[in-house]
């Protein structure tokens, strides 16, 4: 089997992949683009296979099913609301993979230098073979790349988990030094690599490792858990820069290109996602935003407690309703209920939208996924920019476990954590109820003015709970 038939399939998968991705840019392809993703994955493994240097068959196929059957469970156990560190976890996966890859490329050029095969060369041990002196120090620049990205978005990954599973404190934490620690591993790391290009020893690249692992510690550290979902999508970015660096490593042409469309599709995505939240690009990459810069505003006043009878005869008088989905209703699984107290509503004649922040959630897209498993119907899912001059017109504005991003601090208070952050502005409609548990700040700890204002009332409790509770009184 020649390499004719692996490049082809490698090219149709890469097509399926584009597809995919552009697929999922909008809710009503998404389900045809995760098919097109699954049908280019399914063709890449099998071509990769059946094509050249396969072999060890017993092996990879108990890997496969292996994978596969770990894959299924954690797809039918994990619940919406842990998808986000089940994503960092993943990512996780992918950095550690290509650490192991690049050392194990390490090694092949050890041995085919040393003449340790013999005429018996496997296919990358012969692609090592005939390269020149030059190529050979541009594959290891190549592999201590991938190792390098791969060892920080590890770390990063599993420190991005802890935190998003309550293992980790949520705080930006940084080590005595900050950014100069950082800098320091960095500087490190560049000697390591010429160190490294010069001798070709195993040393260099072990310390370099050891840099890039503290790195990616560091970084996810000194973020704070409510820029949770930008981490996420920069460490998607990192995974795959990683993942190109190691086909770059291999050869292998697919890898390259599924590596550069993750990690620029996750590095735009970040960029929005720091639009949105008025951070600067650079900060989020270097780890070193969520503080303050001075103290707060106090928060006058007092939060006024409300009743589903009350919330039901303002929705029942009111003409134009915008609620407003958070982290809360993933918790509480109120989707189904929320999707419910809609269907009624609009059975009336009333005009009910949702406003989506971008950043609303731990993961991006976390709301809108809800949304649409609970059948809501996807033109009244309305982005930030789409529905936020509407508030001043709309009669009831219903905020279900959301904090920072309907905060008003983030435009009043400049010493605010989220200062400058685009917010919906809910605060601006007739009415406001907010559906929350308690009086506590919630996973980013900032205090939210919105509960204080006089047109807000806090309708307390669990969220579906709260909502089952009201649907009955919608007449």
């Amino acid at each position: 089997m020649d390499f004719g038939f692996t490049t082809a399939a490698y090219v149709v998968a890469a097509v399926l992949f584009i597809l995919s991705l552009g697929g999922l840019s909008g809710q009503e392809s998404a389900k045809r683009a995760v098919w097109y993703g699954i049908a280019g994955m399914a063709l890449a493994v099998v071509a990769t296979l059946i094509g050249p240097g396969s072999g060890l068959w017993f092996l990879s196929l108990v890997l496969i099913a292996g994978g596969g059957a770990i894959g299924y469970m954690l797809a039918t156990k994990v619940q919406m609301t842990q998808m986000p560190e089940l994503v960092a976890a993943m990512h996780s996966l992918v950095g550690l993979a290509a650490v192991f890859v690049g050392f194990i490329a390490h090694f092949e050029i050890g041995n085919v230098l040393s003449g340790i095969y013999g005429d018996d060369l496997g296919t990358f041990a012969d692609l090592i073979a005939h390269k020149s002196a030059v190529e050979i120090n541009i594959l290891r620049v190549e592999l201590f790349l991938g190792i390098f990205i791969g060892a920080v978005t590890f770390t990063g990954s599993v420190i991005a988990y802890g935190k998003l599973a309550g293992k980790v404190n949520s705080a930006a934490t940084k080590l005595p030094g900050g950014h100069l620690l950082n800098a320091a591993a960095a500087a490190i790391s560049l000697i390591a690599l010429i160190w490294y290009f010069n001798t070709g020893g195993f040393l260099p690249l072990f310390v370099m490792t050891l840099m890039a692992l503290f790195i990616g510690y560091h970084l996810i550290m000194g973020i704070g858990g409510a820029d949770m979902p930008v981490v996420v999508s920069m460490l998607n970015s990192y995974s795959g820069w990683a993942a190109a660096a190691i086909g770059f490593s291999l050869g292998n042409d697919l890898l390259i290109v599924v590596g550069a469309l993750v990690g620029s599709s996750g590095a735009i995505l970040s960029y929005i996602m720091c639009k949105a939240m008025n951070r600067s690009f650079v900060s989020v990459i270097l780890g070193g935003f969520g503080g303050t810069a001075g103290p707060q505003m106090e928060v006058e006043g007092e939060q006024v407690a409300i009743d589903a009878d009350g919330v039901a005869t303002a929705l029942n008088e009111a003409d134009s309703i915008i609620i407003i989905p958070g982290y809360g209703m993933a918790v509480a699984q109120a989707q189904q209920s929320v999707s419910e107290l809609v269907r009624k509503l609009r059975a009336k004649g009333k005009n009910v939208r949702f406003a989506i922040h971008p950043v609303a959630g731990r993961l991006p897209g976390h709301m809108n996924v809800l949304l649409a498993e609970a059948k809501v119907p996807y033109d009244i899912v309305m982005e930030m920019d789409e529905i936020n001059e509407d508030f001043p017109d709309t009669d009831v504005a219903i905020v279900i476990g959301s904090n920072d991003i309907v905060n008003p601090a983030a435009q009043d208070d400049p010493n605010s954590p989220i200062a400058g952050m685009p917010v919906l502005e809910c605060w601006k409609a007739k009415q406001v109820f907010v559906s929350k548990r308690g009086q506590g700040t919630g996973y980013s700890g900032i205090e939210n003015p919105l509960f204080f204002k006089d047109n807000t009332r806090m309708f307390y409790g669990d969220a579906k709970k709260s909502l089952d509770e009201l649907l009955p009184k919608i007449d």
